[in-house]
């Protein structure tokens, strides 16, 4: 997996390309616990990842309760129709913003 990551102001968007799976999965939490600090907004850009794992949901969901805690957002751009149909059937579609 490559993250590439882009700051402005408040707001981080971490751009994913590859595999968001189990081996994965804790190289993106890594990046989030050293970014986050005083980010407001998060944007996850899914448009280069071509597959999202379990383990790569409990990241998002651990990653979307950290924001919360901090009265921050966090978003979900360019996902695909197979891992927007993961979204829907397992009801993150209404806890994560899809876009």
């Amino acid at each position: 997996m490559k993250l590439t990551t882009e700051k402005n102001g408040s707001g981080l968007t971490v751009h994913l390309s590859g595999e968001l799976n189990t081996l994965t999965a804790p190289e993106l939490s890594a990046l989030l616990d050293k970014e986050l600090g005083g980010v407001q907004k998060l944007t996850l850009d899914f448009a280069d990842c071509d597959y999202v794992s379990s383990a790569g949901l409990r990241v998002l969901l651990a990653t979307f309760k950290q924001m919360k805690v901090s009265n921050g957002s966090m978003e979900l751009e360019n996902v695909g129709e197979n891992f927007k149909d993961v979204l829907v059937n397992t009801g993150l579609d209404a806890v994560f913003g899809v876009f």
